[in-house]
C-alpha cells in the first residue's frame, strides 16, 4: 500500500444480501396454501355470545311448543274432576292422579274394540307391505329380471300420476272389499316412494357377494333371505315404521269404505268423538262418570303412546337407512 492510495473500507451489505433476509422471514409459500387451506368458512366459525343466547332461545321456545300441548293433554286426562271444574277444562300441572277416564275408555267400550282393530290392521298392513317392499324392490334391483324396465317404470310413473278418490273407491267396491277390514290394507300396501328407497339399498350391495353366493349353489331365495335382508335391516325398520306409522295414523280409508261403526279404528274415534264433539258412551260402572274433556284427552293419549314407544328403537335407523337407500341408489 503507497502512501497516496486510500484507505481500505469495510464491505458493506449489498442489495442481495438484504433480499434473501426478507425472504427468509416471510413465511413459505406452501404454508400459506396450507393455512389458508384449513382456515374455516365464516358460517363455521365460532358464533358470538349474542348468537349463541338467541339460537338457545329459540330451541327452548319450539321446545315449549311442542311440549306444552303434550303436557296439557296428558295432565287433563289424569286430573280429578274437581280440579278440572276449578280450571275451566284444561289442567298444565295437576294436583291429584286420577285414572277414572282410562279405566272408563277402556273397560270393554268404542275406544277397545277401536284399539284393537288399529293394532289388527298395523300389524297385518305393514307385514303384508314390508314383504311386497322388499320382493318388488329385489326384483327391481337386478338389472336382468323379467320385465325389469316397464314394472319400474309404471312404478315411477305413480310419482306423477295418482289415482284419484272415485276410482279407488269403485275399485274397492267392485272387487267387495266394502265393510271388510281389508279395504283398509290392500289399496295402500305398496308406496312407490319405499320401493326407490328400498331398492336404492339393493343396488348397492356388491355385485362380487351375489355371485360368490351364486358360485356355491345358492338359489335367488336364499340370496335374498339369507344375504339382503340381514344386510338391510336399517332401512327395513325405517320403512316398516313408515308403514306402520301410515296404518296406524290413517283414518280416510276407513271413513270412506266401513259403514259399520263396531269396525272402525282408533283414529276414527277420535275424529268422531274427540274432533268432533260428539258424545263418547263409556261403562264407568259408577253413578258419576268421568268429565268429557278427561275422556278426550285420554283417548288422544292412548293414540300417541304406540308410536311414541316405538320411535326411539328405529331413531338410530333413520339417518342411515333413508340416506344409503336415497343417495347412493
Amino acid at each position: 500500500m503507497t502512501a497516496g492510495s486510500p484507505a481500505p473500507t469495510a464491505p458493506t451489505p449489498t442489495t442481495d444480501a438484504a433480499s434473501d433476509a426478507t425472504v427468509a422471514l416471510e413465511p413459505h409459500p406452501k404454508r400459506k396454501v396450507r393455512a389458508a387451506k384449513y382456515q374455516r368458512p365464516p358460517w363455521q366459525g365460532r358464533p358470538s355470545l349474542p348468537t349463541m343466547a338467541a339460537k338457545a332461545l329459540t330451541l327452548v321456545l319450539v321446545c315449549a311448543a311442542i311440549l306444552l300441548p303434550l303436557l296439557v293433554v296428558v295432565s287433563t286426562s289424569l286430573a280429578t274432576p274437581e280440579q278440572l271444574a276449578r280450571s275451566g277444562g284444561y289442567v298444565i300441572i295437576p294436583t291429584g292422579i286420577s285414572f277414572d277416564a282410562y279405566a272408563a275408555i277402556l273397560s270393554g267400550g268404542v275406544v277397545t274394540r277401536s284399539v284393537l282393530v288399529s293394532i289388527g290392521v298395523t300389524v297385518v298392513g305393514t307385514a303384508l307391505s314390508l314383504i311386497s317392499t322388499t320382493l318388488i324392490a329385489y326384483a327391481l334391483s337386478r338389472p336382468g329380471s323379467l320385465f325389469h324396465g316397464p314394472i319400474l317404470g309404471f312404478v315411477l310413473l305413480t310419482f306423477l300420476f295418482s289415482p284419484g278418490i272415485i276410482p279407488v273407491y269403485l275399485m274397492v267396491k267392485e272387487l267387495g272389499l266394502l265393510n271388510q277390514y281389508a279395504s283398509l290394507i290392500l289399496p295402500v300396501a305398496v308406496n312407490a316412494f319405499n320401493i326407490v328407497i328400498v331398492r336404492g339399498f339393493f343396488m348397492n350391495v356388491p355385485d362380487e357377494l351375489l355371485d360368490a353366493a351364486r358360485i356355491d349353489g345358492a338359489s335367488e331365495w336364499r340370496i335374498f333371505g339369507r344375504i339382503m335382508l340381514p344386510l338391510s335391516r336399517a332401512v327395513i325398520a325405517v320403512v316398516g315404521l313408515f308403514y306402520a306409522v301410515s296404518y296406524w295414523n290413517a283414518f280416510f280409508q276407513a271413513l270412506l269404505y266401513l259403514q259399520d261403526s263396531a269396525k272402525w279404528p282408533l283414529q276414527l274415534v277420535l275424529r268422531t268423538y274427540v274432533i268432533q264433539g260428539a258424545p263418547l258412551v263409556v261403562d264407568t260402572g259408577s253413578t258419576t262418570p268421568p268429565p268429557a274433556a278427561s275422556i278426550q284427552m285420554a283417548v288422544i293419549v292412548i293414540a300417541v303412546i304406540p308410536i311414541l314407544c316405538v320411535y326411539p328403537f328405529l331413531q338410530r335407523h333413520m339417518t342411515k337407512g333413508v340416506l344409503t337407500g336415497a343417495v347412493k341408489g
